[in-house]
């Protein structure tokens, strides 16, 4: 299995503001993140090398990436959660051990009756199970809940651009 992109910092302050055409490249990525510039550049009216610019600054200010998205249970990962855990002491430093467990691929801190959700893809129920074992192991974590995904009804990456 591969990496995931690591979420980056711009080190500035604030958000990034997009114009109409930034949003309307956006789109189109999103639509097919393989898509020639020249068709993008066609579809918001600007040459291809405009758009290759503006897709290279997007990227450089960590505005998005261009991956690929697997569909996990077609590639043998049939178990999926979502794992509330409870945490005593700084919580950046339990984040950072959660995002160093290589099956882990979502790591956020929360405000409510959990302190720290992370989301896992496994190969079963066994592997699920050693990974709450990895999990469990960190000396300030106290418990955990996990919340089983048992149908997928919805996922997208399209709020980025409303």
């Amino acid at each position: 299995m591969t990496t995931p992109p690591k979420v980056r910092s711009t080190g500035k302050s604030g958000p990034v503001v997009l114009d109409d055409i930034s949003k309307q490249i956006v789109e189109q990525l999103q639509m097919d993140g393989r898509k020639p510039y020249a068709a993008i550049g066609k579809a918001v009216g600007l040459s291809e090398a405009a758009v290759r610019q503006r897709v290279q600054r997007l990227l450089d200010q960590g505005v998005m990436q261009i991956v690929a998205v697997t569909d996990p249970l077609t590639l043998g990962f049939p178990r999926q959660a979502m794992i509330g855990i409870k945490c005593e002491g700084d919580l950046d430093i339990v984040a950072q051990e959660l995002s160093s467990i290589e099956e882990i691929d979502y790591v956020v801190l929360t405000a409510g009756s959990v302190d720290i959700m992370v989301e896992v893809v496994c190969e079963g129920d066994s592997h699920l199970l050693e990974i709450l074992g990895k999990i469990r192991a960190i000396p300030t974590v106290r418990a955990t809940e996990t919340f089983v995904y048992l149908k997928l009804h919805k996922q997208t990456y399209t709020w980025g651009t409303r």
